[in-house]
């Protein structure tokens, strides 16, 4: 009997959430610099050295998601010839797993 009382109890108590299975799970990370909605004939109209205007303002952060939830904000940098993004602004880790499962 005591020992059926002292599992119940053990349910009640909080558990550590232990993150290490999930570790080597691949992610989509995307870092998106603007938006915008185009009709179809707009689309069908571009051409090499079109210009589509964005949303957002030049120096404003870029959005930073993984699989399609935003979890921070960022800006472009250039790393050895290749675009990078350094964060500015993140969300906390409680948050960001929450976003990303």
């Amino acid at each position: 009997m005591s020992e059926k009382l002292a599992l119940d109890e053990q349910k009640d108590v909080p558990q550590p959430k232990n993150l290490d299975f999930i570790m080597d799970i691949p992610l989509q990370l995307t870092v998106e610099l603007g938006r915008t909605k185009l009709l179809v004939r707009d689309v069908l109209q571009l051409n090499q050295g079109s210009v589509v205007e964005l949303t957002k303002l030049a120096g404003e952060p870029l959005d930073v998601f993984v699989n399609s939830k935003l979890v921070a904000r960022g800006e472009a940098v250039v790393v050895n010839d290749k675009f990078g993004i350094r964060l500015l602004d993140i969300v906390s880790p409680n948050e960001r797993v929450d976003k990303v499962l």
